[in-house]
């Protein structure tokens, strides 16, 4: 997890400083005994897309269009982490996780140029055809 003493670090253009993170414990779910019904182990981390201000418009944009499936109608991003038994592993989990989805979400995909055939694919194409061709020509004879 890349985290910096003053926030997340998402790229080399990008961090998002702590007081913009809000973290919140909540109950987990499923079995674990009495440990898991006594104890706020499952973390949830919120993160106001629309109104931060470490963000650009064209970083925020990019984020609402990719992670829309995680932000609520408020433009809130919302994860969580149950998986482990401490709320400090979960905490590490969903802040990792949360570098991770910005990280990928602000990554432009390179533009694909296309490339012409080579002449040695072009050759080899038309002599698989000229073969075939001799095949179909030779069992024409037959008949």
């Amino acid at each position: 997890m890349m985290t910096a003493p003053d926030g997340v670090f998402v790229n080399t253009h990008l961090t998002i400083p702590w007081s913009e993170v809000q973290y919140r414990f909540v109950r987990s779910s499923g079995p674990g005994g009495q440990h898991v019904n006594k104890s706020s182990t499952q973390v949830e981390l919120l993160f106001d897309v629309t109104h931060s201000p470490s963000l650009s418009d064209w970083q925020r944009g990019r984020i609402l269009l990719k992670l829309k499936n995680l932000i609520d109608a408020d433009g809130v991003l919302q994860l969580s982490a149950q998986s482990e038994r401490s709320q400090l592993r979960n905490r590490e989990a969903v802040t990792e996780r949360f570098q991770g989805l910005l990280a990928a979400a602000l990554r432009v995909p390179k533009k694909r140029r296309p490339t012409q055939p080579t002449m040695a694919s072009k050759e080899k194409r038309l002599e698989g055809k000229k073969r075939r061709s001799r095949v179909k020509q030779l069992r024409r004879g037959r008949e």
